[in-house]
């Protein structure tokens, strides 16, 4: 069992949802990314999902979008993440990395693989990767015991639901909107009927993400989603506040803030 399945295994024997907080690795350093994961484990984070920097991010908005290429130009790469979260898991927390293929591909399947479960990674996320693309890359991922996490959009078909559910491990990643990542004023009116798609193929937990960045977005979700997935709504107020002394205080008053809707 993974630390991610076993995380949604205690979250589910005590009724509650799980809270995914995404933040880019090296944004705006290796440093506050590290007192950045410690904070929000604290402040009631499940698991944690890191952004690996990419030059390319073509399916984040314009917020993820320069949280990447700040991190790129502090030379931050897949390398310099895996000595970061070596460092994070003698924490213990549930780590998620997202990055896209063309790195995977150039570090080398089984290379990646390896060094992401010798490094305290326990799930990954390739969003640029479909399922029906991704055999060789499940097959080297589960011999290193490591979570491959697929995603599902409100567009997808039965039929893709089905074959996302059939490679992902750990849990089922739903976009809740159509289009890149940032924060939204509304969820979806459809996004429950979205996730009651996908449990009717699966037994492994949903988690949703995609334009998620308030406190009531977050208690309504949990209604029915396994997990909630926030990122954009983070990575502003780290975009917003490089330079202020509090920057890690504030991220953590609001992961707090969605923590403790969760537990409404």
């Amino acid at each position: 069992m993974s630390k991610i399945d076993r995380t949604f295994q205690e979250l589910k024997a005590q009724g509650r949802s799980a809270l995914i907080p995404f933040i880019m690795a090296g944004d705006p350093d290796l440093d506050v990314t590290e007192a950045l994961v410690l904070k929000m484990a604290e402040c009631g984070a499940d698991i944690i999902e890191l952004g690996v920097p990419y030059s390319d991010p073509f399916l984040d908005g314009p917020t993820i979008q320069a949280a990447s290429h700040r991190a790129l130009q502090r030379g931050v790469g897949l390398r310099e993440v895996f000595t970061l979260t070596k460092k994070l898991a003698k924490n213990d927390i549930p780590l998620a990395i997202m990055t896209y293929f063309n790195p995977v591909f150039r570090f080398g399947l089984k290379a990646f693989a390896k060094e992401c479960r010798e490094s305290g990674i326990d799930g990954a996320i390739i969003p640029d990767l479909p399922p029906e693309e991704a055999g060789w890359w499940t097959e080297e991922a589960r011999a290193f015991d490591l979570d491959t996490i697929f995603l599902t959009s409100p567009t997808s078909s039965l039929e893709r639901i089905k074959r996302v559910c059939k490679s992902s491990r750990g849990f089922v990643y739903h976009i809740s909107v159509t289009g890149v990542t940032g924060v939204r004023e509304e969820l979806p009116r459809d996004l429950k009927f979205a996730v009651h798609r996908i449990r009717e193929q699966t037994k492994m937990p949903v988690a949703v993400g995609f334009g998620i960045s308030n406190s009531e977005q977050v208690k309504a979700i949990c209604q029915f989603a396994d997990g909630v997935i926030v990122g954009s709504a983070i990575v502003k107020i780290v975009g917003d506040n490089l330079e202020n002394p509090n920057l890690i205080t504030r991220v953590g008053d609001l992961v707090s803030g969605l923590a403790n809707a969760l537990k409404e």
